[in-house]
Formats: C-alpha cells, sequence, structure tokens
C-alpha cells in the first residue's frame, strides 16, 4: 500500500513559481518585472480597484435618492381569506404551522382580502379595518397581541 512519503503530482501537473529579483540570469533580476519607477514598482505601492485616476468617482457622481427608516417594523401579511386553512383559533403559532407566515420573530398583520365564512377566535399584532370588520361580521373576535389597554 502507498504511503503518503511516497506520493508525488503526476508529471508535468505542476509548474514552478517565478522567483522575482533573483539576479539577471533568473529573467526576473533587477526591478522583478515591476518596470521603472512609478507607484506600481514600490512595495506597498498600489490603488484601490475604484480609484479612477483622481476624476470623480462614480459613487459620488450618482445621484443619491431615497430613505430607509431604520425603525421601520415589517409585517408578515396574512389575508382573510386564508384563514380558513388554520386548525382552531388563529394566532401567529397557528398560521406558522399551516405554513402562512416563515416566523414567529416578526409581527402578523391580518389584511382583509377575500371572505370570512365561519366564526374565528383571530389573535395577531395588527389588523386592518376591513379585515377586522368581516372577522366581526361572520360572529368571530379579534384580539391585538401586545396592545396596551390605554389603547383605544
Amino acid at each position: 500500500m502507498a504511503e503518503l512519503h511516497d506520493l508525488s503530482p503526476s508529471t508535468g501537473s505542476t509548474k514552478a513559481g517565478k522567483r522575482k529579483g533573483r539576479g539577471p540570469g533568473s529573467g526576473n533580476g533587477k526591478t522583478a518585472g515591476r518596470g521603472q519607477k512609478g507607484q506600481k514598482s514600490r512595495s506597498g505601492g498600489s490603488v484601490h480597484p475604484r480609484f479612477e485616476g483622481g476624476q470623480m468617482p462614480l459613487i459620488r457622481r450618482i445621484p443619491k435618492r431615497g430613505f430607509k427608516n431604520i425603525n421601520r417594523v415589517e409585517y408578515q401579511v396574512v389575508n382573510v381569506r386564508d384563514l380558513g386553512r388554520v386548525e382552531g383559533d388563529v394566532s401567529p403559532e397557528s398560521l406558522k404551522a399551516a405554513g402562512l407566515v416563515r416566523s414567529l420573530k416578526l409581527p402578523v398583520k391580518i389584511l382583509g382580502i377575500g371572505e370570512v365564512s365561519e366564526k374565528l377566535t383571530v389573535s395577531a399584532h395588527k389588523f386592518s379595518a376591513s379585515a377586522q370588520s368581516k372577522i366581526e361580521a361572520a360572529g368571530g373576535t379579534v384580539s391585538v397581541i401586545g396592545a396596551d389597554a390605554s389603547d383605544d
């Protein structure tokens, strides 16, 4: 059986690297393939990939637009037409079990697209006005998760 010290790469599969700056006989002596003078010939001398020779960079030439609110709350939305797919009371946990929301870490909002046929007890973080009226018109109840008693 072959041992680790017996292994070697196939003939012609590897090539020795260029040994730069090792005298005139190497073919890459003296300036080591860097040309004569200039920033790129110096040690540590290079420009970053975005550098455009001193002209105004593209990122600064393009106008900036818009605004991103860092306090935005991103809701997972569920329409009332989909609430029939949930067994029993509707809550974020039952919506996740039914595959209607992805995460229990994000708040859930119920929107009013579609109709509600059966009487449901729905708890979510937020409701649209149409969703709340449709659920209550069908004889169901709506409860807001995390709402204070003073928020009326």
